[in-house]
């Protein structure tokens, strides 16, 4: 429960096991490791007649020392259970918590405005084929391909055996009057598919396949149009949040790989039927396919084992670019379908940042620009036209709502923007799902039915970043109870911690969520320094952020934590979903396909784990950056705190109640 679904198991089968089986997404950040409590379960218990079954938790395994070690840790509530590790011992009924489910999850990928010169790699051609004589013997198929030569102008067609088994149905059928498609791009021009009569319609699909999201775009070859975008939660996260997680699932697990890649190629496949039916088309109008991913990504939607991804050197299986049937993939499209995949860079850089590289252009440009695509794994890209550099940075999960005491995903319910009065200390947040901004006292009037329901990744960014303007955090990340006197900062154990919403559930933000926010921002800041050493220099002057989460972060708050380096506001800018944008120009024109090939050949791959002042710059970005002089264009706009160190008391704040909402909190 909520979503009903039941199914029969083996005695001893993990609640988790079984509810993946039954397509229930629970929220399980360590792949089932008993590592990060997400995963919690509520057992029922007593006679459900409807469902003609008696619950109860004695139908289930007895907690384990690593749940028990965990409940207390996360402060599990004594009526629940950890799914990963509870086994199936009778019948049930389970119920899956709003805050443990990952179905919900707000998407944020769209088409972005882009003008693409059409060159694609499928045209439509009308023919008229001499019908059979006994005169002229010969096939059918040499007179068709005859035919098309001379309405095309090409030297040499090949046909795709797909078709031979239909082929002389459709030609007498179209009483010899034909539209083909041929597919060419590099190779052979290839007929791939025939229509009776005048056919107007060819479509293709550019898949950004992220490890949190999934997004499609439905191009029409004809119009050059993107006529349909949608995207989707990759089902991958119920095998772990992170990259790594899904490795490790795939090595320790037999036929793990091969259920991580139906997984990807089945959200693919839905994506289709969603995107198709916008338009009113057919699986079968999808002629040409252009797919980008990171290199774990981009392995299993092949079908390759990622394990050599786990571990050092993070060898690649293939880094060039593929080209290939569609369906040796299974999307069950047309199926004379091409399918094309963008080149990896590195082990960790993959198809997604060449096509982030291809839609942004830095080898084009005078200024060097940092192109920075923030997710579990930030791709971060540096250069002009001179020269490009790459690297990836481990950022973790923190960023989308994991490691955090109250976090989630994007999805009604989360907190997504947060200000803080620099005096009151008092809070005014905005959930996601609701236009309007709202504090304590007015939030529940104000916002109907959808309630608070945990912080997002773009608001715990913006509560730490404000929380440091207030004077609340220290530049080393500490929160100071000394600094203010509101009650809203209040002890937690050996530390203290922030009461962000003081409703039901209750909202803190904690010392071990700054620290979760401050090794995030490390990596990702450290690994841009990095790139900035090999390219030598100190500045950069423009500044793109990429990908779902990138493009909702204020970019303000990015550089008031220190997430990237000092740049005038004014060029720093959000730039959606770069990696789809590079997969539909891919799709839309074959030169472009031929510009990234030649351009990840000339990028300079930097690998951070072998760097060895890479553990000195994450060192130093641990700090927040109050130093004027280190960040001169975002004192500018943002009065910084001056004082160095953690000590600083701030200025004196007028104490101040938090009113009926105030409870005595078991911070978790």
């Amino acid at each position: 429960m909520p979503s009903g679904r039941r199914g029969r198991f083996p005695l001893g089968t993990p609640i988790l096991e079984a509810a993946r089986s039954l397509g229930v997404y629970i929220d399980s950040v360590c792949g089932g490791r008993a590592a990060c409590g997400r995963c919690q379960v509520v057992p029922g218990e007593g006679q459900f007649p409807k469902l003609h079954l008696t619950s109860s938790v004695a139908h289930l395994s007895p907690a384990g020392e690593a749940e028990r070690r965990i409940g207390v840790l996360r402060h599990i509530a004594a009526d629940r259970r950890l799914s990963c590790q509870t086994l199936l011992l009778g019948d049930m009924v389970i119920d899956v918590p709003v805050e443990s489910q990952t179905n919900r999850q707000v998407v944020r990928k769209r088409a972005e405005n882009r003008a693409i010169p059409r060159d694609p790699a499928v045209r439509l051609y009308s023919v008229e084929v001499e019908p059979p004589d006994m005169a002229r013997p010969g096939g059918d198929l040499e007179r068709l391909l005859a035919a098309l030569r001379a309405a095309s102008g090409l030297p040499a067609v090949e046909a795709d055996p797909s078709l031979l088994p239909g082929l002389q149905k459709v030609l007498r059928k179209a009483d010899w009057s034909l539209t083909c498609a041929v597919h060419q791009d590099e190779g052979p021009a290839r007929l791939i598919a025939l229509w009776p009569g005048e056919h107007a319609r060819a479509l293709g699909l550019a898949v950004d396949i992220g490890s949190t999201t999934i997004a499609g775009h439905l191009m029409d070859f004809v119009s050059g149009r993107t006529i349909a975008s949608a995207g989707t939660a990759n089902p991958q996260v119920r095998f772990g949040e992170d990259l790594m997680s899904r490795v490790s699932y795939a090595m320790l697990n037999e036929g793990g790989q091969a259920q991580l890649t139906e997984a990807v190629r089945g959200a693919v496949r839905a994506l289709i039927d969603r995107l198709t039916g916008q338009v009113g088309a057919t699986r079968q109008d999808i002629l040409d396919v252009v797919a980008v991913g990171n290199p774990i990504m981009h392995h299993l939607f092949l079908g390759i084992d990622p394990s050599e991804l786990g571990q050092a050197p993070f060898a690649l299986a293939l880094s060039g670019a593929v080209a290939m049937r569609a369906a040796e993939v299974e999307l069950d499209i047309h199926p004379g379908a091409r399918l094309y995949m963008l080149p990896c860079i590195a082990g960790h850089v993959g198809a997604d940042a060449a096509a982030a590289i291809l839609a942004e252009g830095p080898q084009s440009s005078d200024e060097t620009t940092l192109l920075v695509d923030i997710g579990t794994n930030a791709e971060i890209v540096l250069g002009n036209r001179h020269r490009v550099l790459a690297a990836s940075s481990p950022t973790g999960p923190a960023f989308e709502g994991a490691e955090i005491s109250s976090g989630q995903r994007a999805a009604p319910g989360a907190i997504e923007r947060v200000r803080i009065d620099p005096v009151t200390l008092e809070p005014r947040i905005k959930v996601l799902g609701v236009d309007a901004w709202s504090d304590e006292p007015e939030f529940e009037t104000e916002m109907g039915h959808i309630g608070v329901t945990g912080i997002c990744g773009s608001g715990v960014i913006e509560a730490v970043a404000e929380l440091f303007l207030a004077g609340i955090i220290a530049r080393d990340g500490t929160l100071r109870p000394g600094a203010t006197a509101s009650d809203r900062v209040v002890a937690n154990g050996r530390t203290h911690a922030y009461a962000l919403w003081c409703g039901t559930p209750e909202i803190w933000i904690t010392q071990t969520d700054v620290r979760a926010i401050q090794l995030a921002k490390a990596a990702l800041y450290a690994g841009v320094r990095l790139l900035m050493d090999h390219l030598g220099v100190d500045t950069v002057e423009r500044i793109r952020l990429a990908g779902a989460f990138g493009s909702y972060i204020d970019p303000k708050y990015a550089m008031i934590l220190g997430l990237i380096p000092d740049c005038r506001l004014d060029k720093v800018s959000a730039v959606g979903n770069a990696a789809g944008t590079g997969a539909r120009m891919a799709l839309l024109n074959r030169g472009h396909r031929r510009e990234i090939e030649e351009l990840v050949e000339r990028v300079e791959k930097i690998e951070t784990a072998i760097e060895p002042r890479f553990q000195e710059h994450f060192v130093n970005a641990m700090a927040l950056p109050n130093n004027v002089e280190a960040f001169p264009h975002l004192a500018a706009e943002v009065a910084l705190p001056v004082a160095a160190g953690g000590e600083d008391a701030g200025p004196p704040r007028r104490r101040r109640g938090l009113g009926r909402h105030r409870t005595d909190p078991p911070i978790t």
